[in-house]
């Protein structure tokens, strides 16, 4: 026991020196990403001072850029089942020396995706409501006691396996399947219902027919499998020139291949969506007639999804194109992507079910720069925790870190 308390103080001691070991890119790295934190928390204090009338929320659009962030960063962190399912489900090796990342990316994404929840809620000193025994959780009943649940048990599994496998590569010693396996496999379970129960926080919702659909949950897992992967093929490459890390070509290939099938299906799945809404021609179609094409002269969300539109079908062309096999077109079809699901799973999902009203008011909604702020800061936040993390894992698994 004193043994084994003495390798995890040494592991910790040695881990924490990981992270003042850097030369100018890397101080300057974090230095930037510190100062948008700062800036972030900064905004934060002020929204926490005077409330959320510094947002560009209203009565009538209470779910604003927090939301959109949120809704597209819990399809982020699913992603990294897809790493997972082909290293431990069929045994492929290609996407071995990566399966790592990609879990440390889903914990960073996961933080943030709590960070949005909490500045949402304007007053987070009433989270207390939501403790089991101490306020009213009203689990089963409410969909978000279960978003609560499934969001912080995937932290902890990918937070488990990432710190078991990394301690005993550290350690030297071969990881015991029975002490980690079991939660690879409950955690591919987890990555589909985190962004199942959060579509279903939408659907369930009777008020908003825009939401009411069944392929909402499917679509938000295709446009996840689009952009996970297609940010880590962004990092992947980062990683390789900036570290000793040795990542092939073959590997970003396959995520590759993940990328172009879920787009593929993300497409096809907004395709039927727009023919649901448009062919009918409903009552129920004006939330959509605003995104599109805007409604009774307003047209605040329109420039936003046509470019999401034009981002999409440019990705689908170069991935489906055999171009895409060069790390340079794809990089491009990857940001082109992401940035496309960002803006239609984001802004062009959330704010449109509430314009208009039940009411048939029509308020439009456009994010303040103290949104924009505290936005950033996140994102800030969520790279800065992901590159410390890096800065441990890599020298551990390259071999460079290990026990006496």
């Amino acid at each position: 026991m004193t043994r084994d308390i003495k390798d995890f103080a040494g592991f910790c001691v040695r881990s924490a020196s990981q992270l003042i070991d850097g030369d100018w890119r890397y101080w300057l790295w974090v230095a930037a990403l510190f100062a948008a934190s700062l800036a972030g928390l900064n905004a934060y204090c002020r929204q926490l001072v005077f409330g959320l009338t510094v947002t560009g929320m209203t009565d009538q659009v209470s779910w604003g850029l927090y939301i959109a962030n949120f809704t597209f960063l819990v399809g982020m962190a699913a992603a990294a089942v897809m790493l997972v399912i082909p290293v431990y489900i069929y045994e492929d090796e290609v996407l071995h020396d990566v399966v790592i990342l990609g879990e440390l990316l889903a914990i960073a994404v996961i933080v943030m995706c709590l960070l949005f929840v909490t500045v949402d809620l304007g007053r987070p000193d009433r989270f207390w409501h939501m403790i089991p025994g101490i306020g009213k959780f009203n689990w089963p009943i409410s969909m978000l006691s279960w978003d609560v649940i499934v969001l912080n048990g995937y932290l902890g599994l990918n937070a488990y396996i990432c710190g078991y496998l990394i301690y005993m590569a550290y350690l030297g010693r071969e990881p015991r399947k029975a002490a980690y396996l079991p939660f690879v496999f409950l955690a591919i379970f987890w990555a589909i219902s985190i962004h199942t129960v959060t579509a279903f926080l939408y659907v369930g919702l009777g008020g908003r027919p825009f939401w009411n659909s069944a392929i909402v949950a499917p679509r938000f897992l295709a446009s996840a499998f689009t952009a996970g992967p297609g940010f880590l093929i962004l990092t992947l490459q980062v990683i390789r020139r900036v570290s000793a890390y040795q990542i092939s070509d073959k590997a970003l290939q396959m995520l590759r291949n993940i990328v172009q099938v879920s787009m593929i299906i993300n497409v096809f799945l907004l395709f039927c969506e727009l023919f649901k809404e448009f062919y009918t021609d409903s009552a129920h179609v004006a939330s959509a007639k605003y995104l599109f094409f805007g409604l009774h002269g307003h047209h605040g969300l329109v420039p936003w999804i046509w470019t999401a539109m034009a981002l999409d079908a440019a990705a689908l062309v170069l991935l489906m194109l055999p171009v895409s096999r060069s790390l340079k077109y794809l990089d491009l079809a990857c940001a082109l992507a992401i940035v496309g699901i960002w803006i239609e799973k984001g802004m062009g999902m959330v704010v449109p079910a509430f314009i208009p009203t039940q009411l048939g008011e029509i308020v439009e909604y456009s994010p303040s720069l103290n949104e924009w702020l505290i936005c950033a800061g996140i994102w800030a936040f969520g790279l800065l925790l992901y590159t410390l993390l890096l800065k441990v894992a890599i020298p551990v698994l390259t071999g460079r870190l290990r026990s006496a």
